[in-house]
């Protein structure tokens, strides 16, 4: 028994002891998780390469499309499909619980049965506010802490809480609103409040203007006699005011040290990022109206009337949609991955995002890289005649491809990444900014042109690449390089998107698709 009672001791001693990680060495920091990438649902892995971006022969006079550049893209994941009514449905869905919920909260003071909206008070009812530095009341304008968490009920047979009943019935349109007397949500409210990152802003740097002052010390390190040639103001950058309000454009200041001289040594901070976290709110209902504006002296009213809703039309790609409601989309994907994965105790992922040019082309061309389309070229029939796309092939005879009008998103073959209609049905929103000379002056490692247009730009500084062409379109807007644009706040019958997330290390093409983790020697060169 001694015996055994001086092993044990002897085990935890050196138990103990290896966990003691005090060597004095480098070592790093112990008892991290290791990440092993997965595939989001829906989405190909697409390997790290490079290419020559733009056309390769034929050019459309006044296009700028004829010079051509080799650049690099990194290894990324993009949806197989563009992005289906249904899927975008789901999105819509989640705005009309979260804009209810919200309601409930703000006009019964939590004073709810839980049986008439599900298990919604399962939530506690205080948070620590961090912002305050105190514990207080649900709030439930926070988007991302508060909304879509719970079970909601929008049927109103058998609720009889005289609360709730005007709740809900204030979220359809008004009688004299509707069409047939169907009980129709009124979608001007589903509004998403949301933000994004402005890291182009952010990265910004300005010029520190010294000013000379013989009658105001400067900021000397303790101990040292102050500096009387350095102004207090010296810190501040001096920017321009904006050209419409007046207000200065990005106040920024030096957050780094000073040496005797007044030297700065350390990089440039920001005093306050909250600055460059920007807060939005767009309305999420696709502009269904879409099909008759485009087309003049056509008949699309059927198209508008049932092209969204019907479940006829589900794995149909979203249109109606424009770029700045597609950002949105991307945001609220990304938030919702990462809050169920925070809730496994997982990581969180890169956020997911519009394609950039480059990217997209890279894509496109499914490994083939000099092919004028995603599969293969020169044609656009295969050997036995039948058309490899959905788009314009003749003269009015839009049904000569088998569609009329879109497709469903996985028609016809894929390319060599495994990716649908990346020619065709319809042309895709990119992330890209639209300058004809953009090939000019992009960098040749991850290419991209971003401008953020406010309201009062101009139109042409609205402008954003589209790619891919569309059920409307002849055969040429269908070739990998070519590129065209429309205006961040419009939306089109023909245009819609996809997604892409940036993969978390080296992406080789030693990358394993089975089970979505790398292989062992993708990880040791990481």
């Amino acid at each position: 028994m001694k015996k055994l009672l001086v092993f044990v001791v002897v085990v935890v001693a050196l138990v103990v002891t290896s966990c003691n990680t005090g060597t004095g060495h480098l070592t790093g920091v112990q008892g991290r998780k290791a990440y092993y990438p997965e595939i989001p649902l829906g989405m190909v892995y697409i390997p790290s390469g490079s290419y020559t971006m733009g056309n390769g022969d034929q050019d459309v006079p006044f296009l700028h499309q004829s010079r051509s550049k080799v650049v690099s893209i990194h290894a990324l994941y993009m949806d197989n499909t563009e992005i289906t009514n249904n899927e975008w449905r789901e999105f819509v869905v989640w705005v009309k619980d979260s804009i209810l919920l919200e309601k409930v909260y703000q006009n019964t003071n939590n004073d709810i049965d839980e049986e008439l909206i599900g298990d919604m008070l399962e939530h506690p009812d205080i948070y620590y506010d961090e912002v305050n530095q105190t514990w207080t009341d649900f709030q439930p304008s926070q988007p991302f802490i508060n909304r879509g968490l719970f079970p909601l009920s929008w049927k109103m047979r058998g609720i009889k809480d005289e609360q709730i009943i005007p709740l809900i019935s204030d979220m359809y349109l008004r009688p004299n609103e509707r069409w047939y007397k169907r009980r129709e949500l009124d979608t001007r409210k589903l509004n998403f409040k949301y933000y994004w990152i402005d890291l182009p802003e952010a990265a910004k740097r300005g010029r520190v203007n010294i000013v000379r002052n013989g009658n105001t010390p400067g900021p000397g390190m303790p101990g040292t006699p102050a500096d009387p040639n350095l102004d207090p103001n010296h810190r501040e950058l001096k920017n321009p005011v904006h050209p419409y309000t007046g207000d200065p454009v990005g106040l920024d200041r030096d957050m780094g040290w000073f040496n005797y001289k007044g030297q700065n040594n350390a990089l440039r901070g920001h005093d306050d990022r909250s600055r460059f976290i920007i807060e939005e709110q767009i309305n999420v209902y696709p502009d269904t109206l879409c099909w008759v504006r485009d087309f003049t002296y056509s008949f699309n009213d059927p198209m508008t009337n049932m092209y969204f809703w019907h479940p006829a039309y589900d794995n149909y790609p979203v249109v109606g949609v424009s770029w700045q409601q597609a950002r949105a989309f991307c945001v609220w994907r990304t938030q919702k991955l990462n809050n169920w994965l925070e809730g496994l105790g997982q990581l969180w992922v890169q956020d997911f995002r519009l394609p950039t040019e480059g990217e997209w082309e890279y894509c496109a061309r499914g490994d083939l890289k000099h092919s004028p389309y995603p599969w293969g070229g020169p044609y656009i029939r295969n050997s036995a005649g039948c058309m490899l796309g959905n788009f314009k092939p003749m003269r009015g005879r839009y049904f000569d491809d088998g569609g009329f009008y879109p497709v469903k998103a996985y028609s016809y073959n894929p390319n060599g990444y495994g990716l649908y209609c990346m020619a065709g049905n319809v042309s895709e929103w990119t992330e890209t900014a639209f300058d004809e000379s953009v090939y000019e002056f992009s960098h040749d490692l991850s290419p991209e042109y971003r401008y953020y247009a406010m309201d009062w730009d101009p139109p042409s500084m609205k402008r954003k690449v589209i790619r891919g062409g569309s059920w409307k379109d002849i055969g040429f807007y269908l070739q990998t390089s070519a590129r065209t644009y429309e205006y961040q706040d419009t939306a089109k019958s023909y245009l819609g998107f996809r997604c892409v997330q940036t993969h978390i290390g080296r992406g080789g093409r030693d990358f394993s698709k089975e089970g979505g983790e790398e292989l062992k020697s993708d990880i040791e060169l990481r």
